[in-house]
């Protein structure tokens, strides 16, 4: 796994697939690494070659002291694919993943061939609820949000039929740096792609999880409507919807890139 400088930050990076194959880059949910995409990366690894990052602040990336904000990693981004000499690439981002793709489309055309935004938002309003996230963080760290994190993540179905999957994703929470957790909620909370979000060119595809609490699906919905020409497909699943539905949520990211 190489590490790539991005303005001083070190960005923990895997590349899998064949050299010279069509490029499609990875992008997890707030609180998690790259290896959230494991149940994808094999497959999708025999038609991409699948770029997979951890974002400032988590996972094995530096964790420089905040603010950050989505055009901060959507530099990130940047810079990963010049340093890997990378002109064009698809995209799938999932939750924070999606915010950061929303910014790449309307900021960086140029550079995205397709794009996918996976179990996301746009814009909050309401700032609040963000607000006492990062002041609990600041207090009290991390741990007490683990279960109410994975009740927003999972149905209660996921979460009592795959309890190995809700351990794993436990233990990634949890190896996030409370300074990169509160410094990536201050960048959600300020986001806001209301207006920008209408010059996206690239093709678009909006997943929207079905029972999904965090990023509802009249979220996706919203942003669909603002992209022209943009698809919406609904998984069966709360927010992080390539774990819960797996083989679904492979198939429908591979039918789009390869329509």
């Amino acid at each position: 796994m190489p590490m790539i400088d991005a303005d001083g930050c070190p960005i923990n990076v895997a590349v899998e697939g064949r050299e010279g194959a069509p490029v499609l880059m990875l992008s997890n949910s707030l609180g998690t690494n790259l290896h959230m995409w494991d149940d994808q990366t094999p497959e999708w690894a025999k038609h991409f070659r699948v770029v997979r990052y951890d974002r400032r602040g988590h996972g094995k990336s530096g964790a420089p002291k905040g603010p950050y904000s989505m055009e901060r990693f959507g530099r990130d981004v940047l810079a990963v694919a010049d340093a890997l000499k990378i002109k064009k690439f698809n995209w799938c981002g999932l939750s924070m993943g999606g915010m950061v793709g929303q910014w790449l489309g309307a900021n960086a055309p140029d550079r995205v061939e397709k794009l996918i935004l996976s179990n996301t938002n746009f814009h909050y309003a309401d700032k609040g609820p963000w607000n006492d996230r990062i002041k609990f963080v600041q207090d009290k760290g991390l741990a007490g949000l683990v279960d109410p994190n994975m009740e927003r993540w999972f149905t209660k179905g996921f979460r009592d039929h795959a309890p190995q999957s809700i351990a794993r994703m436990k233990s990634m929470f949890l190896a996030t740096t409370p300074v990169g957790y509160i410094a990536s909620c201050e960048a959600i909370r300020d986001m806001d792609f209301t207006a920008s979000n209408s010059l996206i060119t690239a093709p678009t595809l909006v997943i929207v999880g079905s029972q999904d609490p965090a990023t509802p699906p009249a979220a996706g919905e919203a942003i669909a409507k603002q992209i022209k020409g943009a698809k919406v497909a609904a998984l069966d699943a709360a927010h992080i919807a390539n774990i819960e539905q797996p083989k679904l949520y492979t198939e429908t990211v591979l039918n789009f890139l390869r329509a």
